[in-house]
């Protein structure tokens, strides 16, 4: 009977491995493909002044994305004004936007500027990006219209 329930148990954890391998989502874990900026706190960026991993336990849905927070405060902030705590051109890197492209971003490399939240993708493109930001916020506005269809 012991090896019985063994086997049955053995086959039970596989047949669970092999559905989580086919797409099923463990409990805790975020879909995947939606999570805004990596997980990080948008609204930390302007009430901590650094970069914050959220929380699973605090999230928000809004432009199609799910954000995370590290607090129930900075969630209900975003609520009452996502606009206002969102990175600009959806997250993507402002120094990319600026030459017309769309590059992933590192949460750890940013700026707030004129009260709107900046990522890039790498210390190199900050840098590219610092010589010149309000022209290149000018140029990266103008290709996320385009890039968004509007104009």
């Amino acid at each position: 009977m012991n090896l019985r329930n063994a086997i049955k148990g053995m086959l039970m954890t596989l047949a669970l491995l092999i559905w989580t391998d086919l797409g099923g989502i463990a409990a805790g874990e975020p879909p995947t493909g939606d999570l805004a900026i990596k997980g990080y706190d948008a609204v930390a960026y302007f009430t901590a002044g650094k970069a914050v991993k959220g929380s699973d336990l605090f999230t928000f849905r809004w432009h199609g994305m799910t954000w995370h927070f590290s607090t129930r405060e900075n969630r209900e902030l975003f609520a009452s004004g996502p606009e206002k705590y969102a990175p600009q051109y959806d997250g993507f890197c402002a120094w990319a936007m600026s030459e017309a492209r769309k590059a992933h971003t590192d949460p750890e490399v940013w700026k707030i500027v004129d009260g709107k939240l900046y990522l890039n993708c790498s210390e190199a493109a900050h840098e590219k990006w610092s010589r010149d930001i309000p022209g290149n916020i000018e140029k990266a506005d103008a290709n996320w219209l385009k890039m968004k269809g509007g104009n």
